[in-house]
């Protein structure tokens, strides 16, 4: 007798013991919230995000203690317009007063007026780090909030990086909450027309979202071997309603079609062994391939896309973990509750209702005719419809996504525009950082430093407001900050940037001895970010492309789909790709969604590689699912092609239920402020469309019945059961469950 696989075991032991598996896992699931509640989430820090040359830059500050500091500005206007008078200089001295009494706040400067002498503003500079700052700006936000309610002729604002960025974490859970409202009821319509009741519909639901709060205080913990970027809660909502329902919904289409198939002959747990026997292991195998796709990211060196990658992972994990333990245990109950109506209705002498088989049903028995019956013109055809939709990914033009691009719905950044508008020399700059090496150049630097303020100074990329330069007491470290009046997007900043790291710099400080110098400053950054984005794309996707075929050459035991899954998650995610730039690079998005310009005309830098390898991982669910359909018949005996017309026909309405689904988690994101959230949730959406309706339906389908046998090949296993194929019988013939049988190489 064969050895049953670790997933037959598992949901064996979870059928057999129903109670103490559902147990267990809601005490898991309370345990890892408790947990990582307790230990809370431990924030990346500035040194995480360091990278290229303004992390060098920033290594250098960071040596000096000459960090750039959180700095908040108080903004004070006359709400009829005039200029600010003596009310409006009393309000300023109050917030200075005030402001200087707070332990968080290391210096306030003199009250500055705009050049057209329409406001005040306040500089309060924070002590510690910027990333810190947000924790400590509350009392900032009060006192600046008491002197508003003390002078209501004016108008007293405040905006700042720790209040602008609390302002975009507070859109952030807003966003999480509208897509929870989306998500969920849509969902539930969906599970409703599949299975047409309640108690069907409360097990996908239930699991997903009790994984996703596992998901979450695990994250939590993990957060303090690798910290979070921000970006985990929305990764985990994201991918763990999509997965977490689509496993479920595989594992219970199998255990009702088995179900129909046996007709009562079968005991709950003999039809749950056949189901994980099964689409269970699909299910097991789809989640390893997407957390090990999603590995791939770590080779970023990015502590962004790490976050991305951990809380992935993690989500996927425990998804595939409850489609292993609650759910049999779910089924079985369940099912032990229809038998036992069923028994009562026959012991009164009613006929039972029995499950009618699983049929592929006139609508996609129509949209597999071309594949099946013109496979070479429906493979054609197909191809290059995904390659027309390609093409516009070859011009994407990928930058940054900044303040500058972010939603103006956000009240925060409406402060932060104003502040701009009245002080254009606060839009952008860049930080000079100098070591001198050589303690005996020191007035060489400093000389050098003032010939580099010059020249700024008499350049229109540059303001000309006096650069401020800040020296150690020891005169080893230098930091000078140049003023740029631009936005930090335009070009024109990263103009001032070039001219500065090519030109001016080695003309003043690259001519002299022993100074090591550097730039950061929020464009260096964004620009030295994308570089390095740019550098380990190749890697990451190289390594994806091997890690993928190698998974499915692993799982099927064939060269031959291994590469073809390959080529068409090539096509998938580049058709998606071509898609977004359409709608959001060209602008179409702002015509048909209303969205904003600040999220269009161009991706956002970490879009592509977080989707490519999301995309690829993904698309592994249904590949394994649809193909294991298929390999299951053909181990069987069932000839090739008409195993491809079998397995995804059984399989055709569980891929369009999944889909649906995550199409409608996916899309939802397209409405929240952050413009990458938009790109994103777009991209994965219609990814899943075309995924699931032209590369599962039109172009696999034909292309494994032109290549017949040879989409085993090397694999003896399937050589010698097609050797002795014979036609299939019937679909609707129940079968009874035999473990060799549902069994894989």
């Amino acid at each position: 007798m064969k050895k049953q696989p670790l997933t037959v075991k598992v949901a064996s032991w979870s059928a057999l013991h129903p109670g103490r598996a559902i147990l267990g896992w809601f005490v898991f699931v309370a345990l890892c919230l408790v947990i990582g509640g307790a230990v809370g989430t431990v924030d990346a820090g500035d040194k995480d995000y360091w990278v290229g040359e303004a992390g060098r830059a920033e290594s250098i500050a960071a040596e000096g203690n000459l960090q750039h500091k959180p700095a908040e500005r108080i903004m004070i206007t006359d709400k009829s317009g005039a200029a600010p008078g003596a009310s409006a200089q009393s309000a300023a001295a109050d917030v200075t007063a005030r402001m200087k009494q707070l332990p968080e706040v290391e210096k306030v400067a003199a009250p500055v007026r705009s050049a057209n002498g329409k406001m005040l503003m306040v500089e309060v500079t924070m002590k510690g780090l910027r990333l810190e700052a947000q924790k400590h700006i509350q009392p900032l936000l009060d006192q600046s909030a008491e002197v508003q309610k003390k002078n209501p002729d004016l108008k007293v604002e405040e905006s700042g990086d720790a209040s602008v960025e609390m302002g975009l974490d507070t859109s952030r859970d807003d966003d999480l909450s509208t897509s929870e409202t989306i998500t969920f009821p849509i969902t539930l319509i969906t599970l409703l027309v599949v299975f047409g009741s309640l108690i069907m519909v409360g097990v996908p639901l239930l699991l997903a979202v009790s994984s996703i709060g596992a998901a979450m205080g695990l994250s939590q913990l993990i957060s303090h071997l690798v910290p979070d970027a921000g970006v985990g809660k929305s990764v985990v909502l994201l991918i763990g309603m999509a997965v977490g329902v689509d496993y479920t919904l595989f594992y219970l289409k199998r255990e009702r079609e088995e179900r129909a198939h046996a007709n009562g002959r079968l005991s709950p747990e003999a039809l749950v062994g056949i189901a994980a026997a099964t689409s269970g292991r699909a299910i097991v195998v789809s989640g390893l391939a997407v957390a090990l796709s999603t590995a791939t990211l770590f080779l970023a060196t990015d502590i962004v896309f790490t976050s991305l990658a951990v809380a992935t992972i993690v989500v996927v994990l425990v998804a595939v973990l409850s489609s292993m333990t609650a759910l049999p245990a779910l089924l079985v109950l369940i099912g032990r509750r229809l038998d036992r109506k069923a028994a009562k209705a026959v012991a009164r002498g009613k006929r039972v209702k029995r499950h009618k088989s699983e049929e592929t049903g006139r609508i996609w028995t129509a949209l597999l005719k071309p594949a099946k019956n013109r496979p070479v013109a429906t493979l054609l055809i197909s191809v290059l419809v995904m390659f027309g939709l390609a093409v516009p990914a070859f011009g994407m033009h990928l930058r940054v996504l900044n303040l500058a691009t972010h939603s103006r719905a956000i009240p925060e950044l409406k402060t932060y525009d104003r502040l701009n508008e009245a002080f254009p020399d606060l839009l952008a700059e860049h930080w000079v950082m100098v070591r001198d090496n050589n303690p005996g150049e020191k007035t060489e630097v400093q000389s050098a430093l003032k010939d580099l303020a010059a020249r700024a100074q008499t350049d229109p990329m540059f303001s000309k407001k006096p650069p401020r330069l800040e020296t150690t007491p020891d005169g080893r470290i230098s930091v000078m900050t140049l003023s740029v009046p631009f936005n930090l997007s335009s070009p024109q900043a990263h103009d001032s940037l070039t001219e500065l790291r090519k030109n001016f710099l080695p003309k003043t400080l690259g001519k002299v001895k022993g100074a090591e110098f550097a730039v950061s400053g929020p464009v260096a950054q964004d620009t030295d970010y994308l570089a390095h984005q740019n550098d380990k794309l190749p890697i990451v996707v190289g390594f994806l492309l091997l890690l993928t075929f190698i998974l499915t050459l692993f799982v099927f035991g064939s060269a031959t789909i291994a590469a073809l899954g390959v080529l068409l998650n090539l096509l998938s995610v580049g058709a998606s790709f071509g898609l977004v730039v359409v709608f959001f690079q060209w602008g179409l998005a702002s015509t048909v969604f209303g969205f904003e310009p600040g999220a269009t005309h161009a991706i956002g830098s970490r879009v592509p590689l977080f989707l490519f390898v999301i995309l690829f991982g993904l698309s592994m669910d249904y590949q394994v699912f649809v193909v294991s359909r298929i390999k299951e018949a053909a181990l069987k005996g069932v000839p090739t092609r008409q195993a491809v017309i079998d397995g995804i026909g059984h399989s055709a309405k569980v891929v369009t239920s999944a889909a649906v689904v995550m199409v409608t988690v996916f899309a939802s994101f397209m409405f929240l402020h952050l413009a990458e959230m938009k790109q994103i949730g777009f991209s994965l959406a219609v990814a899943v469309l075309l995924d699931a309706f032209i590369i599962r339906v039109m172009i696999l389908p034909a292309a494994l019945m032109l290549l017949g046998n040879a989409s085993w090949w090397p694999s003896r296993k399937m050589r010698r059961a097609q050797q002795h194929a014979v036609p299939a019988p019937a679909a609707d013939a129940p079968q009874p469950y035999h473990p060799a049988a549902h069994t894989y190489r």
